[in-house]
């Protein structure tokens, strides 16, 4: 079931609303190709971190 529109998975609910919104729009991609909803929010959740990690890193 694809997320949209402040609906996410509740692994979702504690994360910080930017990582939040790109773990669910990753999560929604992997949900398309694989149709696993469990890998999709553990990807979506795992490739938003790591987005943000590195993103702050070229800042810095």
């Amino acid at each position: 079931m694809p997320w949209y529109n402040g609906d996410y998975p509740p692994s979702y609910k504690n994360q910080p609303k930017k990582i939040r919104d790109k773990a669910t729009e990753i999560a929604n991609e992997v949900l398309k190709t694989t149709g696993n909803e469990g890998e999709a929010i553990a990807t979506g959740l795992k490739q938003a971190r790591a987005h943000f990690k590195k993103e702050n890193k070229e800042k810095a």
